[in-house]
């Protein structure tokens, strides 16, 4: 099982079906809070959506050659959010990242670390030329994130997303390969 410890704290790494429950769970307790900004959470009723969801992203490393699309991230021994490539277009080697953390593990640093990682994995692991990150443009919490990792805004799409009961727009940011600071290592 591939896996990254960032640090005492906080690892990446694949999920399994045995974190069906705790997916489930962390995604209900914040549900409030992350309905803001993510217009799947009416889509997960049961254990069994998520346990779905899960069995999707490790159907998904057939996609990758062998290499996970998307990680849990552990907080503490806890399930505290997820991270990884809501896409990979194989053609022009372009991934696009999505993430989100339940509510009570905002504001550790916790995203930080885990989007630096992911970033890196894409570039070196994945052999991607560009990350794009699209976020809606009134997420400032989520804008900050590219926009601190040294992603360019390189436009917007209008009406990207329906969210229950309004369209919003998405910022698009992207960051090339020959642009990390890590590519040099």
């Amino acid at each position: 099982m591939l896996e990254y410890k960032l640090n005492n704290d906080i690892t990446l790494r694949m999920f399994n079906v045995n974190d069906a429950d705790a997916l489930f769970e962390l995604t209900m307790a914040s549900k409030p809070y992350l309905r803001e900004w993510l217009g799947w959470l009416d889509y997960i009723e049961s254990v069994e959506d998520s346990k779905r969801n899960i069995e999707g992203r490790i159907k998904g490393l057939i996609e990758t050659g062998g290499f996970p699309k998307s990680f849990a991230v552990i907080y503490k021994g806890v399930l505290a959010g997820t991270i990884g490539f809501n896409e990979i277009n194989r053609g022009i080697q372009c991934g696009t990242i999505g993430y989100w953390l339940g509510q009570e593990f905002q504001g550790n640093g916790i995203m930080s670390q885990a989007l630096e990682t992911i970033i890196e994995y894409g570039f070196r692991d994945l052999k991607l030329n560009k990350i794009e990150i699209r976020v809606a443009t009134e997420n400032v919490k989520s804008r900050a994130l590219p926009e601190r990792l040294g992603f360019r805004e390189e436009g917007l799409i209008r009406d990207a997303e329906w969210l229950y009961d309004r369209y919003v727009d998405h910022v698009v940011y992207g960051l090339l390969q020959d642009e990390w600071r890590g590519n040099n290592d």
